[in-house]
C-alpha cells in the first residue's frame, strides 16, 4: 500500500490509529486562537487550594451544584437529569473532573498546533482530544450563534457583510474537521 501524504483541509488515517491533516498558517492559527479562547471560556475550575497535590482530595472535592449561566458553558456542562437535586448532585461530583478533560484536551490541541506545520500528525489519543475539542468548539459557537438544526436557518444565508458570518464559516470549517478526523478514525 502507497504512502499517502494528508489532503489539505482533510484528516487522513495514520499507522497506530491516529490521523493527519495538512493545515496552512492561517487555519493553525485560527485554530489556536479558538483552543484558548475555549480555555478561557471553560476555566481554571474550582478547585480547592492543595486539591491538585492530594489524589485522594480530587476524588472528594465537590464542584458547583448549579448550572452555569453562560448559555454555552451550560451547553458544554449540561444537567444530566431533568429533576434537579439530583442534576444538582450528579454535576456536583462530575463538573470539575469534566471541566479538566475539556481544558487537557483544549491544551492538547494547543500543543500540537504550536509545533507547526504544515502536516500535523495525531497519536490515537490527541485525535480523541482533538475530537473533543472540534466538539467543544461547535457546541459554543453554535450556541453563540443560535445555530439550530434548520438547513434552511438564514445564518446558513448570511450576506458577506454580517458580522456574524466569519463565525458562521467557522463553525462550519470545524464541522468539516471533525467530520473528515472521525472518518479517519474508522479506517
Amino acid at each position: 500500500m502507497a504512502r499517502r501524504r494528508a489532503r489539505a483541509g482533510y484528516f487522513e488515517p495514520v499507522r497506530g490509529g491516529g490521523a493527519a491533516i495538512a493545515l496552512d498558517e492561517v487555519e493553525i492559527s485560527i485554530l489556536r486562537s479558538l483552543a484558548v479562547q475555549l480555555l478561557e471560556l471553560v476555566g481554571p475550575g474550582d478547585q480547592p487550594d492543595g486539591a491538585d497535590d492530594d489524589p485522594l482530595a480530587q476524588l472528594f472535592t465537590e464542584g458547583p451544584s448549579k448550572p452555569p449561566d453562560d448559555p454555552a458553558l451550560a451547553r458544554l456542562f449540561p444537567d444530566a437529569y431533568e429533576e434537579t437535586e439530583d442534576a444538582a448532585e450528579f454535576r456536583r461530583f462530575t463538573e470539575n473532573d469534566l471541566r479538566a478533560r475539556k481544558r487537557e484536551d483544549a491544551l492538547a490541541m494547543v500543543r500540537v498546533l504550536d509545533t507547526g506545520g504544515p502536516v500535523i500528525k495525531l497519536t490515537a489519543d490527541e485525535a480523541r482530544q482533538w475530537l473533543g475539542t472540534l466538539n467543544d468548539l461547535r457546541l459554543t459557537l453554535g450556541t453563540r450563534l443560535g445555530v439550530t438544526e434548520d438547513e434552511s436557518s438564514e445564518l446558513y444565508h448570511l450576506p458577506d457583510g454580517d458580522t456574524r458570518k466569519p463565525l458562521v464559516m467557522a463553525y462550519l470549517w470545524l464541522g468539516g474537521l471533525q467530520e473528515s478526523l472521525v472518518e479517519s478514525l474508522m479506517h
